[in-house]
Parts: structure tokens; C-alpha cells; sequence
């Protein structure tokens, strides 16, 4: 999921004070830190605009989605394997993988008191493929032929191709079990009105223009699930600048961040927990997260391979990690990051270390006039400015490229801005969906992806791709080693850097641990206070 970094892409930002439709009561709370010894509030840069499954792939809404619907299935911390959530059992039943069957928890129900029916499963899924949102989740379901049920609680996926990761896709915010008598069937429901049956059910949605700035959750006392809630009530703030959110974790306005500070800051506040000094602490991990420099493939200037190859020659990614991102980052030398079963180091393979008598010659032997124009835009970055600068600064070595830098401080006119092809190149980062390889590649890779570069290699989509979702041994190899080889020699983008998690947490504030793997999902329900519940 993209999101405006800090999206993921690792992509997103901030949510009118309303009620939110169908919810049994609605409790103003206060949205400081420290208030109440069961309420925790978190503050992000991942700026979203739209909320309603159908609509949401990035991580701003995903961290809201997350935790306020079911799916039927999830991954608890720590699993690497797809566990029932609202279901009590799901399994393929044929051996060619073309049937996928669950049969629901008795007695579910929405935060409204509707039940939650194998009816619900069914429109959910159905309706996210129909409104076929640019901006949403579609992609991921793009196997499923159709949906059959059987009274209210078995519901059964019949796929138009095998796809053994369809139980990561299900477990996945794009799986949200939405109900059928408030959702409308063909467009999407405002952020006020939302309505779950998830850990937490929406109190309130306080938006800023077009973007979420608040979202106050409570305890669902209805709901039936895995997770096991460590606060009563989680206070979800969007920021649109790390110093923003640096200063609001300064004043005690939150407890906890995610992986969005200033990395110069978050590596410094590491330093000093360290050593003792602060009452911040650093909550440090591995991280799915991947951040890529992405190009029209559909431009005059861009469309050109040698272009993009020679782009990729001149990136040197050890000074992006050490010198703007201070270590919180590792260079990142495939579409597949380290750590994903099926990675591999196509790109290093390719290109070795930043060479520019390399670069020099992929444009000669393609007879490119240098230096070559090039316009470079960006939205967010956890590093702001010196990113592009630092990408600037690389492209422009030896003389090759001629830069020049755009920011696009809108989230969502970026988003539209790169899907209308405004464009030549630009940085996007990405958030997983689940931890699979076939996350990286399906919703990036094929006829032009979520990123919209309008690049397609139909060996890829055509023969690699639906191959390589067949696989019940989901290890790698294979398939995804001769995709990533073809990404490197078509650089529809060039991969920068994976994340690792650096979540920042006040003194008092437990569990934040527990919530840090290469899943994607941020658990709010395991954060708390010490010694309280």
C-alpha cells in the first residue's frame, strides 16, 4: 500500500468533528497524552483521505482500518501464516486451489448491533471490485471469479486462477467485512459514517479539508476476535510534518509515533535511550516498509530504457541510508525487500556500485543526448527535502542529468498526479499488504501498478506472476528471481531503501514491542501503560 512518506508510499496524512453512523453512543474524549489511564494517543504523518474500505490502499487509512474491521482472516504479531479472525475455520477445497471456503464465528455483529452475516462477506468483496476505486484495494481481489454463501456463515471464493496467497490477501484491510445495510453497494461512504466489527469502534472523525486529522476509537465490547486490548480507548493524530510531530510527543500531546520522526531525530533519540538519557524510548525492528524512485514509462524523456538504467547506474544507496536517513534505513537492491522470502539483489546484480563511466556509456550506446532533463517530484519524505536533494545530487554526477526539483505538498493531487501521468519521475514508498514477495510485485509490477508509471511486461503478468501465485510453498525462488531480474532491466522504478521500524514511545507506555514486525499491521490494541490496563 502506498503511502506519502512520512505514505509506506511508505505514502500518507491526517482526518469535521462527526458521529460516526450507527455507532450506539458517541463520547467526546480528550486526544492529549496521559489522559485517562486506559487511553493512548499516537501521532503519524501518514496522511489518508478516504477511509471506506473500497477506497483506502495507503498507510494512513490502513492504520484506522486495521483496527476497526474484521476480516475473515488476520496476522496476529509474530505470524507469518494467515489465522482465522472472523472466521472460525477457512480452507481451499480443491486441490487446484480454485475454491476457497470459510465458515464464520457464530454470533458476530457490527458496532451497530446489525449480525454480521456470510451476506456481509459477500457484498464487501463484491462491492470493492465493483466501484473498482483508482485509489483502492482492487487489485488484491482481482482472482476472485465470484462469491457463493450458504446460509449465514459459510461463504465460499470461487477464483478465475489459482492464487494460494488469496488467505494473506483476505487477512489484509482489502478483505474489510463491511455491512451490507449501510454501505452503499456503488460508491463510497463518508469517514463520518463508518461502522466495523473490529477491535475498536469509530467515535469520531474530526477532518482537516479533505484529510483526516483525528480519529478517536473506543473498545468494542462486542467484538469477537484474537486481538486482546491493552487500552480502552486508542487516539489515532495525523501531522503533516515530523516536526510537528516531534513537538506534539515534546508537549505530552501524544504518547507513541510510528515510524514517522525526522530520522535524524528518531536515530538521536535512540542514542540517548541508550545511554539512559530522555524519557523517550525506541522501539527498533525490522520493517517491510520500501521506498522507490518511480518513472513514467509513458514519457518522451522517461519512456526511454537507457533513461531509467542509467538512473539506476548512478544511485548510490549506502549515502542515502548513512547521510540523510542517519541509519534508520538499509539500502534496498530489489523490488523485494530483505528479510521476504523470494528476495534477491537483482539490481546490485546489475549495476554493482554508483558508476558514472557505466552510466555514461548505457546513454551512448543508446545515442541519449546529455545531460538529459529531468524533472523530479516529491511529496513527503521522512527526510523532507534532502532526499530529492541527495537523489539530485547523485543524478547529476557526472554531468548526465540535469534536475530539477517539485514538491507536491498535497497528498492526494500528488496521487492524482502521478496516475494522469503529470510526471517524469518520483518518489513513492510502499507498505505491505501482508508478507509475501507477490505483495511487492502483483500490485506494483503489472500494467503500470499502483504507482500508474504505465509499465507492463507480459511475460510478467501473462506467465511469472500467475505462476508464481499457484505456489503453496510460498519460499521463493523461481518465478520471483526471474521477475526481479526482468525489474532490473526494465527499471520501471529503482528500489532506494527498506525501512526499519523506529516506533518512539514516552516512559509508562508498554507494548510497543509487540507490535513491530514486517507485517505492515500497526496493533493498537497492544499498547498500553505499565501496570494498567
Amino acid at each position: 500500500m502506498t503511502t506519502p512518506n512520512r505514505l509506506a508510499v511508505l505514502g500518507c496524512a491526517a482526518l469535521v468533528v462527526s458521529t460516526a453512523a450507527g455507532c450506539a453512543s458517541v463520547e467526546k474524549v480528550a486526544s492529549g497524552g496521559g489522559d485517562g489511564g486506559g487511553s493512548i494517543t499516537m501521532g503519524t504523518t501518514s496522511v489518508t483521505s478516504t477511509l471506506d474500505p473500497a477506497g483506502a490502499y495507503d498507510a494512513g487509512s490502513w492504520l484506522v482500518l486495521n483496527n476497526t474491521f474484521q476480516s475473515l482472516l488476520s496476522f496476529p504479531a509474530g505470524a507469518t501464516v494467515a489465522q482465522p479472525e472472523a472466521a472460525e475455520s477457512c480452507q481451499f477445497t480443491s486441490a487446484d486451489a480454485l475454491t476457497y471456503k470459510c465458515t464464520l464465528k457464530a454470533g458476530l455483529k457490527f458496532t451497530n448491533g446489525h449480525p454480521l452475516t456470510a451476506e456481509d462477506v459477500k457484498f464487501s468483496i463484491e462491492r470493492t471490485k465493483k466501484i473498482n476505486d483508482p485509489s483502492g484495494p482492487t487489485s488484491l481481489l482481482s482472482t476472485i471469479k465470484s462469491v457463493e454463501t450458504a446460509g449465514d456463515r459459510e461463504v465460499t471464493f470461487h477464483l478465475e486462477t489459482p492464487d494460494a496467497v488469496l488467505p494473506a490477501k483476505l487477512a489484509s484491510a482489502a478483505g474489510a467485512i463491511v455491512d451490507h445495510q449501510v454501505f452503499p453497494a456503488d460508491k463510497l461512504l463518508g469517514n463520518d459514517k463508518l461502522v466495523g466489527s473490529g477491535p475498536y469502534k469509530v467515535d469520531s472523525v474530526e477532518m482537516n479539508g479533505k484529510a483526516p486529522s483525528k480519529v478517536v476509537l473506543s473498545a468494542n465490547s462486542g467484538y469477537q476476535g484474537s486481538a486482546k486490548l491493552e487500552n480502552s480507548k486508542f487516539t489515532l493524530r495525523y501531522y503533516d510534518k515530523p516536526e510537528t510531530l516531534k513537538t506534539a510527543l515534546d508537549n505530552g500531546d501524544i504518547d507513541l509515533t510510528d515510524n514517522s520522526l525526522d530520522p535524524i531525530t528518531a536515530a538521536q533519540i535512540k542514542d540517548d535511550d541508550q545511554v539512559g538519557k530522555g524519557s523517550l524510548k525506541v522501539a527498533e525492528g525490522a520493517g517491510g516498509a520500501t521506498r522507490y524512485l518511480v518513472f513514467n514509462t509513458k514519457n518522451e524523456t522517461t519512456g526511454n530504457p537507457a533513461v531509467r538504467q542509467a538512473a539506476a547506474q548512478l544511485m548510490n544507496r549506502g549515502a542515502l541510508a548513512h547521510d540523510v536517513y542517519a541509519g534508520t534505513v538499509q539500502p534496498l537492491y530489489s523490488i523485494v525487500p530483505a528479510g521476504i522470502a523470494g528476495h534477491n539483489t537483482a539490481f546490485f546484480d546489475k549495476y554493482g556500485e554508483a558508476d558514472v563511466t557505466k552510466a555514461k556509456r548505457i546513454l551512448a550506446n543508446a545515442h541519449v543526448t546529455t545531460p538529459v532533463k529531468l524533472n523530479l517530484t516529491w511529496s513527503r519524505a521522512r527526510a523532507g527535502a534532502a532526499e530529492t536533494e541527495q537523489l539530485k545530487k547523485q543524478l547529476e554526477n557526472g554531468g548526465l542529468f540535469q534536475v530539477t526539483v517539485a514538491q507536491e505538498p498535497d497528498w492526494t493531487a500528488y496521487q492524482a498526479g502521478w496516475k494522469n501521468g503529470s510526471y517524469q519521475a518520483y518518489t513513492v514508498g510502499w507498505t505491505p499488504d501482508y508478507a509475501d514477495a507477490d505483495d511487492y510485485i502483483s500490485p506494483l509490477v503489472v500494467d503500470g501498478g499502483a504507482f500508474h508509471n504505465g509499465w507492463d511486461n507480459p511475460q510478467i503478468s501473462t506467465k511469472l506472476v500467475p505462476d508464481s501465485i499457484k505456489l503453496t510453498d510460498r519460499s521463493g525462488g523461481g518465478a520471483y528471481d526471474q521477475i526481479q531480474k526482468l525489474l532490473a532491466d526494465g527499471v520501471p522504478m529503482v528500489p532506494l531503501f527498506q525501512n526499519k521500524s523506529f516506533y518512539v514511545y514516552k516512559s509508562g507506555i508498554s507494548g510497543v514491542d509487540s507490535t513491530v514486525d514486517n507485517s505492515g499491521v500497526f496493533r493498537f490494541w497492544l499498547v498500553g501503560r505499565t501496570g494498567k490496563k
